[in-house]
């Protein structure tokens, strides 16, 4: 077979353990995954609502324009229906923009570490990238990215906050960035944390966007609306963008539970300050560990933290998952003595930070 030469080493995305094969393995009763930085407080009752109390037809495929969830997302975003997007999570909107805009003529500018599925569809469309390492702080290098872009570049790749620093743009210096980027690329902001965002200087980035035609934001109802499983995901643009995008859209990509879900979770934007105001509480939890322990970690704008154990992340990991707790080593995210850990409940916290600490009272007697 005829296989594109870029795809030949190309390996599948290798999902964590889940909880049950945790559970195996180590023989528990009890195992609290805080790896994939989901919303350990669940979905609005809302959700939980439209799920008893909605019937549909298996054998109807659904709506392929998603009218309902575009017109109640463009009411609560104040944008046009048109500038709407949607995919089976915004993995799909970025593989529609990758596949749009990108080829073996074609190269694109990216943080690195940062978000894989970037580089991951720029390889498979056989893109030249060009990836500038994060700043010692984990922040993008804008003006080095800059640097990057010719007359070759399609798509430049921001995530804010990003994954997996927890790190975010500044509003001036976004500006100056995009004051400065040809207007043939696309600067895509991915804003999958935007929800949990407190920092003051933080943009807005739909107000940028009637500034910037050639901006598209991202986002997702996967983290803070807790609905990772329906898959859905959107991207925010113009509209002519989004004309040119749409097409290549696969009909039908967002199920009738998976709409109906993401509507409801909409309406009860309660549960979404709720969150916000727990995720804060818990990072103060890990803040404090990190500090009694003297341990590095990146402040973070998202729903996770980035703490530097000074040995390898594997060697955490491993003994976390031994004692129930999954969450992410750094080795796979470019932070080879680091763990990521997504903020779980008060007790969820507590509970993983005494597994740390018992590490660390290993490690000294080693």
């Amino acid at each position: 077979m005829k296989w594109k030469s870029q795809i030949q080493n190309l390996k599948a995305y290798q999902p964590g353990k889940t909880m049950d094969d945790v559970k195996e393995l180590f023989n528990l009763e009890k195992v609290v995954k805080l790896a994939s930085n989901e919303n350990p407080f669940g979905c609005s009752k809302n959700v939980e609502t439209f799920l008893k109390t909605n019937a549909f037809s298996h054998a109807i495929y659904p709506d392929g324009y998603a009218k309902g969830l575009r017109m109640k997302l463009s009411e609560h975003l104040s944008v046009e229906p048109g500038q709407l997007l949607f995919g089976n999570g915004s993995d799909e909107v970025i593989e529609i923009i990758s596949r749009a805009l990108l080829d073996g003529g074609k190269s694109t500018v990216m943080a690195t570490p940062t978000f894989p599925q970037y580089k991951h569809n720029a390889i498979v469309e056989g893109a030249e990238i060009r990836e500038v390492p994060l700043d010692s702080a984990g922040r993008h290098q804008l003006d080095k990215m800059l640097e990057e872009i010719d007359d070759t570049t399609s798509i430049v790749w921001l995530c804010s906050p990003n994954n997996p620093t927890g790190e975010y743009i500044r509003n001036g210096e976004l500006v100056s960035f995009l004051d400065a980027v040809p207007s043939h690329v696309l600067v895509v902001l991915d804003e999958a944390y935007y929800e949990y965002v407190v920092a003051e200087d933080y943009y807005d980035s739909l107000e940028l966007l009637k500034s910037y035609p050639q901006l598209m934001i991202t986002r997702t109802f996967s983290k803070a609306y807790g609905i990772a499983g329906f898959r859905v995901g959107f991207g925010i643009g113009n509209k002519e963008v989004i004309g040119k995008l749409e097409p290549i859209r696969e009909p039908f990509n967002n199920n009738a539970l998976a709409q109906g879900a993401a509507s409801a979770a909409i309406e009860d934007q309660t549960f979404i300050e709720e969150c916000r105001s727990h995720n804060r509480k818990g990072l103060q939890q890990y803040y404090r560990f990190c500090e009694e322990n003297d341990l590095d970690y990146i402040p973070s704008q998202a729903n996770f933290v980035l703490i530097n154990f000074g040995v390898s992340g594997d060697e955490v990991f491993q003994y976390l998952m031994s004692k129930g707790y999954i969450v992410r080593s750094g080795e796979a995210l470019g932070y080879s003595h680091s763990v990521r850990v997504t903020v779980g409940s008060h007790e969820q916290n507590e509970e993983v930070i005494g597994r740390m600490k018992e590490f660390l009272a290993l490690q000294k007697q080693v």
